[in-house]
């Protein structure tokens, strides 16, 4: 997309990243809503928080409505929202796990479904997935996250190839570790099997020591708003660093085992 003041609807956009999406956005001079499930139009510092429920269908569309009715079309989707999990996959039931994807990746969906028909009439339009690096590799005991992130990585592949002849453009954002309060709404097992028990512990206390050297979330806000003056922006962008993105390298490089054993022994 090329710089001029467009329409964004920000999924997530109460705190953490989306927040943070929000305000640059608006600060660039872009007419800019985030959704909430608890909001109710309030104002916040030059955006609309308006609600949204992205694993219901009938709140996804009123919001989506909303947007239309107020600015009068929509350029710019960012899937934002989206929900943690920590577990062995053996302690992860499939209740568990579906309430997971009913947010990361039916929740995107449902929004895509909503935004299309709007950016397909308008002649264009834009949708950023807010994924993950964990969707590059099988995380151990976050296992269903990056599940979860993948299942959205290939959807938004696929999409890209179906849309991109009405105009309208599909983005995947991998963001490595940022400095939100994701970690404090992750999902987890009501058990922790006592075979798991020890790895699952000494997995979390790296997880946690991590989270000490996070990113500003501003910067990941940065790289939403080049894409937003791109006229042609990359099919993905990873926002990572250090080890993080070593990693991605290192799945693409190396044999399958031998990445496996590297991972074990980082959470060993």
């Amino acid at each position: 997309m090329s710089f001029n003041t467009k329409v964004v609807l920000v999924t997530g956009g109460s705190s953490g990243l989306g927040k943070s999406i929000c305000l640059r956005l608006a600060k660039a001079g872009h007419t800019v809503f985030g959704t909430s499930r608890k909001a109710n139009g309030q104002h916040m510092d030059g955006y609309t928080l308006i609600a949204m429920d992205v694993t219901d269908n009938a709140s996804v569309l009123r919001a989506v409505s909303e947007v239309i009715s107020q600015a009068g079309r929509l350029d710019v989707l960012v899937n934002n929202a989206g929900l943690g999990i920590q577990g062995a996959v053996e302690d992860i039931t499939p209740e568990l796990g579906q309430r997971l994807f009913d947010t990361n990746v039916w929740g995107p969906l449902r929004v895509c479904r909503a935004a299309l028909p709007q950016m397909r009439k308008q002649g264009g339009g834009c949708i950023i997935n807010i994924s993950s690096v964990a969707a590059n590799f099988g995380l151990p005991y976050r296992g269903f996250y990056s599940a979860s992130k993948a299942a959205l990585d290939r959807m938004s592949e696929a999409l890209s190839t179906e849309v991109d002849r009405f105009g309208i453009t599909v983005v995947t954002v991998q963001p490595g570790e940022f400095n939100t309060t994701i970690g404090d709404s992750r999902l987890r097992p009501e058990v922790i099997s006592e075979a798991h028990k020890p790895g699952y512990e000494k997995a979390m206390a790296i997880l946690g020591g991590s989270m000490h050297y996070s990113r500003d979330p501003d910067e990941l806000a940065q790289v939403v708003e080049r894409i937003l003056n791109d006229p042609k922006p990359k099919a993905r962008y990873v926002v990572a660093q250090g080890m993080q993105k070593i990693s991605i390298l290192a799945k693409k490089l190396l044999p399958g085992r031998m990445f496996e054993r590297m991972v074990r022994k980082h959470y060993e």
